[in-house]
């Protein structure tokens, strides 16, 4: 290996997301006179079940085989571990691991919304890349899980995960404005009772990305794009990877209207119809409650988006509340949801 050269990737084409679970390095490098690249990344230590070096090398040691099996992902290139002093080492001596993908270029989805944001008109290309988005979803979704067990375990860990309901919970320094340790435990309780609904549907055991957020998803041209970092588990809720995708419609549209409207709507409501169109499964109006409160809270979350106004997180714990106290979703209330 010859010409090594090594600059952190600058994500969060937003500019408000405050905290990251690592910070990936672009490698480029040189092999028998062929110029190569890859993405070098660790866990950071710190909160959300991140704590211990074994639940960092799990995360990665997880990832580095499961990359590989979901359509369109970032290959994992390697996985591997470094000691104390920055020296190779095998797993029986490690202090950290790391994780090495290949590079793929591309522009983080983040960045379309945010020029809508910015007041841009909704353009062919933003609803073309949008249909991909759900069809892609729709076609991983429809590969059955293999043990319904694994069903009530993706439901067990969105309430109790380091990652998910309870840590990000935990995370909130409080009070926070209107934000109470009573308020979080109120939704804590809900998503419980949430959990008992939801645990004996092990027949909806899907493939599932896990993570997938306009920062996890790479545009090239028109509609090809590739995927990255899929979370927690190869198998889950298909109603997790919907909420992850469409709650950020509603949050870049909050923030330029104050309310889900122009393109911003255009997008919600055409997602969530063509998923149920193509995918059939209007069961998953019964169950996308939990997942919906729990990427609500990280994105009113102060620690993840400090630059946000009490209103806005509001509007957010309204969405939640509400959504949380429905026995059914209903694409068409979402403002009532919010209250505006």
């Amino acid at each position: 290996m010859q010409d090594v050269r090594v600059s952190p990737l600058q994500g969060g084409a937003a500019g408000d997301k405050g905290y990251g679970y690592g910070i990936p390095l672009r490698v480029d490098y040189v092999v028998a006179g062929e110029a190569r690249s890859a993405v070098l990344e660790t866990v950071r230590s710190g909160p959300f079940g991140h704590e211990h070096m074994s639940d960092r090398a799990q995360a990665l040691l997880w990832a580095h085989q499961a990359f590989a099996r979901l359509p369109r992902h970032v290959p994992s290139i390697g996985v591997g571990a470094v000691r104390a002093d920055g020296a190779l080492q095998s797993l029986a001596e490690a202090e950290e691991f790391f994780i090495v993908t290949r590079f793929v270029a591309g522009r983080e989805y983040a960045g379309d919304l945010q020029r809508l944001r910015e007041g841009a008109a909704l353009a062919p290309l933003d609803q073309a890349r949008a249909d991909a988005l759900c069809d892609y979803l729709v076609e991983i979704h429809a590969v059955r899980g293999p043990d319904p067990g694994l069903y009530v375990r993706r439901i067990r860990e969105l309430i109790g995960h380091g990652e998910c309901i309870f840590g990000i919970s935990d995370s909130y320094p409080l009070p926070t404005g209107f934000i109470t340790a009573e308020l979080l435990r109120s939704v804590e309780r809900q998503c419980v009772d949430w959990r008992w609904r939801l645990r004996g549907r092990g027949h909806r055991l899907r493939q599932v990305h896990g993570d997938f957020h306009p920062w996890n998803l790479l545009f090239r041209e028109r509609t090809d794009f590739t995927v990255l970092d899929r979370s927690r588990g190869e198998w889950g809720e298909p109603a997790d990877d919907v909420a992850c995708l469409t709650l950020n419609y509603l949050f870049f549209s909050l923030r330029r209207h104050g309310r889900l409207e122009g393109g911003f709507e255009t997008l919600f409501r055409g997602f969530w119809d063509r998923y149920l169109e193509h995918s059939a499964d209007h069961e998953m109006l019964e169950v996308v409650a939990p997942f919906y409160a729990f990427r609500a809270l990280v994105i009113a979350s102060p620690l993840w988006y400090p630059s946000l106004d009490e209103t806005l997180r509001r509007r957010i714990f309204d969405f939640l509340q509400a959504v949380l106290g429905e026995t059914r979703f209903d694409p068409a209330r979402v403002n009532d949801y919010c209250g505006a």
